[in-house]
């Protein structure tokens, strides 16, 4: 069973020490598991680290003020599907994240830039005003391009006490505003809900059951591509490390994990140009920042982050999903 430690004792990568700091080795010497590339299905990118709301518990810790990450513009989103093309990788789709993407005044041109070079595109996104004030633009390219644009929608639980306990009290309304516009309008969107609440996964997937119904929202929430549930990432749990024998212990292949098909490029404030991150739960980590062209991250990336093993591996959990 999870216990709740201090964060310093499990992981403390500024003094090398504690789990999870060496990249070769567990705290108790054994070989830490790693996973290889294989292709680069999906490019994950950062819109930049500000949002609209400030989250209890968001792991980019993304606010209205939080500008660590800038806002990534239309030019240097050409210039990384370029290299796609350029270098061969065998991209399908690119996916923005943030922060909320929609605060980013370039989101648009950005999306239409990569749906017009033949990608599927996946905006995460809150679905509130943000969202809303693009409504003209997203029925427009929902309409040239099809299915190739996806929307995923957080909505941490099916219930609005709960929901607002994560996001502030107003952000319920909103959200479901959001979500019943792009049912309305037939375009092509999920949801994604968090695993935080202590229920079964059958409980929840009821729960959003019964939502979508009095709402006349059109998903269906007992198929894992329209409602995805994410494992928590909290920080102050201690979690196991990943060994290289628990890939057999756990029926687990490297190959499955997000690390081995994506990346996700971020622009940090005081930097000029991006950066190449191995994971979107990992946007500020050093250790995981893999260099600035996309051929040069392609390597092998080691599993020593908390997230690593509690999201991921021991999860299941994969932002692709």
């Amino acid at each position: 069973m999870d216990q709740h430690i201090e964060l310093t004792e499990i992981y403390d990568p500024s003094t090398g020490e504690g789990k999870f700091s060496n990249p070769e080795f567990t705290l108790e010497g054994e070989s830490r598991a790693h996973v290889d590339p294989v292709d680069l299905e999906t490019l994950w990118i950062n819109t930049g680290s500000l949002c609209n709301l400030s989250c209890e518990n968001c792991y980019i810790e993304s606010t209205p003020t939080n500008d660590r990450l800038a806002f990534i513009s239309e030019g240097e989103v050409r210039t990384l599907l370029d290299e796609i093309s350029s270098e061969g990788f065998p991209t399908t789709e690119i996916a923005f994240t943030g922060g909320e993407p929609f605060l980013n005044e370039e989101l648009v041109p950005i999306l239409r830039a990569c749906l017009q070079q033949g990608f599927t595109v996946l905006v995460l996104t809150n679905a509130m005003k943000t969202m809303m004030k693009h409504s003209e633009e997203l029925l427009e390219l929902s309409q040239n391009y099809s299915d190739s644009l996806k929307i995923r929608v957080s909505l941490d639980h099916y219930t609005e006490e709960l929901h607002a306990k994560e996001r502030g009290d107003r952000s319920w309304k909103p959200a479901m505003k959001g979500l019943s516009w792009l049912s309305e309008n037939e375009l092509s969107f999920s949801v994604a809900g968090r695993t935080y609440w202590g229920e079964s996964e059958e409980d929840m997937r009821s729960g959003y059951k019964a939502l979508f119904k009095a709402e006349s929202i059109n998903l269906d929430a007992a198929n894992l591509t329209e409602l995805i549930l994410f494992p928590e990432m909290d920080m102050s749990l201690d979690v196991p490390e990943i060994t290289t024998s628990c890939w057999g212990i756990l029926n687990k292949r490297p190959e499955d994990l997000m690390c081995s098909n994506s990346r996700m490029v971020v622009k940090r404030k005081e930097d000029a140009k991006v950066s190449v991150m191995a994971c979107t739960l990992l946007p500020y980590d050093q250790r995981f920042n893999l260099g600035k062209p996309l051929k040069k991250s392609w390597k092998t990336v080691s599993l020593n982050h908390p997230h690593c093993a509690k999201f991921c591996v021991l999860g299941g959990g994969s932002c692709t999903a």
